[in-house]
């Protein structure tokens, strides 16, 4: 497993991935096997997961480069520019979890975007009726799709829960402009996203993106449409009103919920079962959106 990587020119670290300075406006953006909960990385890694979020973020901005220009410039294992040295102090195999990316100015907004209700939004809805203070029509279950996508942003936080943003704050912080431009191509890429899933089984119930800004123009960075960033239910076993068969991270946060859990760290180990149930997970995803096994 890749859990930290030491390399020279490290710009950032995250929660899963490890960003390191490569050359003349382009990064090595490396997606580790690290997982995160409740906004916080979890002790153990999960086997493959580095893998299957950085070959499938590929296939996706590949996919949507129709709608909105991406950071990818090639994955690390076939860059045969500028830096590819630098890239060979990767363990082995770690080229394969990382990729070549134009470095951006990034925007620090989480753009959230939700197809169905669940999560917390379904918990404020229980509450008060509404989705980030937005009402919400009457007699929703769990699981239900939502009349419309909504764009429900937060703050990027690097330590600590993102913060709902409402519509002014957003303007506040990028412009008029710019605040729509987000909303209208986050919910352009979500909605293609959606109904490329379905036709292969899986819903996609909620996702976040994240952009930058690379040559003045608004570009869609970091991961896009992964089971870290995203739901992805089960079609075949979907059924409104309870917690969904899933392809994702989910299954993480019930085990850890199920045992108590404070979301204080320190947080517990993860049982061998659960790291290799979570593992299949993202594979099957991975397979059913693409139509390949990974290598």
């Amino acid at each position: 497993m890749l859990i930290e990587t030491r390399l020279p020119n490290l710009l950032h670290r995250g929660k899963v991935r490890d960003t390191y300075k490569l050359g003349d406006d382009l990064l090595l953006m490396i997606s580790t096997d690290r997982i995160s909960a409740f906004d916080l990385v979890l002790p153990d890694g999960i086997p493959q997961k580095g893998l299957v979020l950085n070959r499938l973020s590929a296939f996706w901005f590949e996919q949507s480069r129709h709608l909105v220009p991406n950071h990818l410039v090639a994955l690390a294992d076939q860059w045969e520019g500028q830096g590819r040295d630098f890239i060979a102090g990767l363990p082995p195999g770690g080229s394969r979890q990382a990729m070549v990316v134009k470095q951006a100015e990034r925007i620090d907004i989480e753009c959230v975007v939700r197809g169905y209700i669940t999560g917390s939004a379904w918990s404020e809805y229980r509450r008060e009726g509404t989705v980030q203070g937005r009402p919400m029509p009457s007699g929703m279950m769990e699981g239900d799709p939502f009349p419309e996508p909504l764009f429900t942003p937060t703050t990027k936080a690097e330590e600590g829960h993102d913060m709902n943003m409402s519509e002014q704050e957003v303007i506040d912080m990028v412009g008029t402009e710019m605040a729509r431009q987000l909303e209208e191509v986050t919910k352009s890429v979500y909605s293609f996203g959606r109904d490329f899933a379905l036709e292969r089984g899986i819903i996609l119930a909620d996702t976040k993106m994240e952009f930058g800004l690379v040559g003045g123009q608004l570009t869609l960075i970091d991961e896009v449409l992964t089971p870290d960033s995203s739901r992805f239910w089960d079609q075949e076993g979907y059924r409104p009103g309870q917690s969904q068969p899933s392809f994702d991270k989910q299954f993480v946060r019930d085990w850890l919920t199920a045992q108590g859990w404070n979301q204080e760290p320190p947080a517990p180990n993860l049982p061998d079962d659960v790291i290799a149930s979570t593992t299949e997970r993202y594979l099957e995803a991975y397979r059913k959106l693409t139509g390949s096994e990974l290598d």
